[in-house]
């Protein structure tokens, strides 16, 4: 009795070292900044023999085809299976079977396999089932062996997912499109960023593909954080298309790499993993490795630039997207703002170099990160600011914008770590160009492109509508601008 009351006592004082008490408003925990610092969890988890990390993207027309890429340990090969989708498990017997293509990467966690598979001549519109399967590297017994059909028994596989294919695009006409557009996740992002990207997928279950403004993860190559990413997107980004841009943070030295001859350090390049991890568009500039691209889908162009390096080598290649483009609607995403929404963050190639083709070709929403916070323009046109040399410049006017037919221009925030506002004078608020801007929400954003119609809402973690506008396109390809923002309380 003695030694179980001195283990009570013991445990009473070690319960009140370590918790706060119930109802007081702070701690010695308290947060001294606006994200935890989590630890990045090293063991997110150990690559097996069975697929892992799926992620389902678009490598060619998403009308008829769709790429999956995922991982293992190791095994010499991989495989993929799709059948068109039925009531029941029937669908098995119409599987056809389609080999993937495997490369080795090199981690600071050791080496994994990546693999990839496309599968094509796919009819638009259409339920399929797919799987995907990795060699094993441990043989199963005698006895399993036995009693599984031989692809089991060769193959690691992953469980069936449901896809959709997208409708086939005809002209300027638009089969409706719904995506969930997100900036940087980057930190504690299983501890984090999980629940906004899940209520993402509560909001917009149905959504044609999801978007990524780069910084996906904090360090592009440190395998465990890409773990808590997919970690947070479990079973969302294996049945829903995702597309990206890379982010400064996905630029990083390479350990494993050779240093350049004559050069005293390793440079930044794009981690390692992109290529293999993301199945774009081979349509870039020469030399890009599917960080540059575009895809069109239902009547919708979706532009992805890399705005971390090489601005005036795109251009080029960006005029001909832009110009010889059949789409009723115009889509561009890349990191970096052009107009920055918080302090000491600013940008004036992107807006020397790109902001006049926007305008000039017509685009009708341009989507960034970067910044850490939110902030939402009016429709732009450099129409109404031809010097383009200091930022004061760039914005006079803009608050009579709605109808010039000029892009409007988002960065937002989905992580948990926040930058302060830019602050502008009260004197010159012309000067200003958003007309909403928030730090401190997490965000993410629900976009709908109809024939003639497209709506725009930001809404915090929690599923609150803290943003719209609606885009309306007339006949002629113009476009009216209604701001629908609702009242901040707060």
């Amino acid at each position: 009795m003695l030694k179980l009351t001195s283990c009570l006592c013991l445990l009473t004082v070690c319960c009140s070292l370590t918790l706060p008490v119930l109802g007081e408003e702070k701690s010695r925990w308290e947060h001294k900044k606006n994200y935890e610092k989590m630890i990045v969890e090293p063991t997110l988890p150990v690559a097996t023999d069975v697929p892992d990390r799926i992620l389902l993207s678009w490598k060619q027309d998403p009308a008829r085809s769709f790429s999956v890429t995922w991982r293992s340990k190791a095994g010499a090969d991989a495989v993929a299976e799709i059948a068109p989708a039925e009531a029941g498990p029937q669908f098995v017997k119409q599987a056809r079977l389609i080999p993937g293509k495997t490369s080795p990467l090199k981690t600071n966690l050791g080496t994994v396999h990546m693999h990839a598979a496309t599968f094509k001549d796919l009819k638009p519109n259409t339920l399929y089932v797919y799987r995907v399967g990795s060699r094993r590297t441990v043989p199963l017994s005698k006895a399993d062996q036995e009693d599984v059909e031989p692809l089991t028994a060769e193959y690691a596989w992953s469980e069936w997912t449901q896809y959709r294919t997208a409708q086939k695009s005809t002209g300027d006409v638009v089969a409706p499109v719904r995506f969930v557009y997100v900036g940087d996740a980057q930190n504690d992002v299983k501890s984090h960023w999980s629940r906004l990207i899940r209520e993402s997928y509560r909001d917009a279950p149905r959504m044609t593909f999801m978007l990524h403004a780069g910084d996906l993860v904090n360090h592009g190559n440190h395998d465990q954080e890409w773990g808590e990413w997919f970690y947070a997107g479990s079973g969302i980004f294996s049945s829903i298309p995702q597309l990206a841009v890379p982010g400064n943070h996905e630029y990083a030295r390479d350990p494993f790499a050779e240093k350049p001859e004559g050069e005293e350090s390793l440079p930044k390049t794009l981690s390692r993993r992109w290529g293999q991890r993301f199945e774009f568009p081979d349509n870039g500039p020469k030399g890009s490795i599917e960080n540059i691209f575009y895809v069109d889908v239902q009547g919708v162009r979706i532009i992805g630039l890399d705005s971390n390096r090489e601005i005036e080598a795109q251009t080029e290649w960006l005029k001909k997207v832009l110009s010889d483009n059949p789409n009723r609607w115009t889509i561009l995403t890349h990191h970096h703002p052009i107009y920055s929404s918080s302090v000491k963050r600013d940008n004036p190639e992107l807006r020397k170099t790109w902001q006049r083709l926007y305008e000039k070709y017509h685009v009708d929403l341009v989507l960034q990160g970067h910044d850490h916070s939110y902030g939402r323009t009016g429709p732009i046109s450099l129409q109404l600011s031809r010097q383009l040399e200091t930022e004061e410049n760039v914005a006079t006017g803009l608050r009579v914008a709605d109808q010039s037919g000029g892009p409007v221009y988002v960065v937002s925030v989905s992580g948990p770590k926040m930058y302060e506002l830019k602050q502008y004078p009260a004197e010159a608020i012309q000067t200003d160009p958003f007309r909403r801007r928030a730090q401190g929400k997490q965000l993410y954003q629900v976009i709908t492109v109809e024939q003639d119609r497209l709506v725009y809402q930001a809404k915090t973690v929690t599923g609150k509508l803290y943003d719209q506008f609606t885009i309306t396109k007339n006949k002629a390809g113009k476009n009216v601008f209604e701001d629908q923002a609702p009242p901040l309380h707060e």
